[in-house]
């Protein structure tokens, strides 16, 4: 299986903002920090709002935050959302073209395969993949005003 870009970036969006759960994120700081583009990180945080993940601030001293704690927000349905075909082959679409795909056993095999890599996923949390929070804020090299970093999010 291979996730696009875009759900990568998702996800990354998600882990900036819970390791600072009492600062609001930037589209321009997150994009420094992963060294990825602000345009395409710009129509991920729209979708990310839309879907309900993040809460967007408008105007000056504006930017982003969760909308959900981090253990409220699991991998796997960030994956779903934001994949836009979790298909791994060409047969799994309903409109293929395969002469054996009513016989096969492979589509089968790949279909059980798929929803096991998103159960994997739907062990996990955001919250569980900042769980070395100390290690990735010093990775990233973000900023953590005094006080606040060892405080966690609290809502619901």
């Amino acid at each position: 299986m291979h996730l696009t870009r875009y759900t990568d970036y998702s996800l990354r969006v998600l882990m900036s903002l819970a390791l600072r759960p009492d600062q609001l994120g930037t589209i321009g700081a997150i994009a420094e920090v992963f060294e990825i583009s602000r345009n395409h990180l710009t129509k991920v945080v729209q979708e990310l709002s839309r879907r309900g993940y993040i809460d967007t601030v408008r105007g000056k001293g504006g930017g982003l935050r969760l909308r959900l704690a981090p253990e409220r927000i699991s991998v796997g349905r960030v994956v779903r959302d934001m994949e836009p075909d979790l298909f791994v082959v060409e047969c799994l679409h309903r409109q293929s073209d395969c002469v054996i795909a009513p016989r096969c056993v492979l589509k089968r095999a790949l279909v059980e395969a798929t929803q096991a890599f998103l159960a994997v996923l739907d062990g996990y949390t955001v919250a569980d993949i900042v769980a070395n929070r100390d290690q990735l804020i010093r990775l990233l090299d973000i900023s953590i005003p005094a006080g606040a970093a060892g405080r966690t999010s609290q809502r619901a």
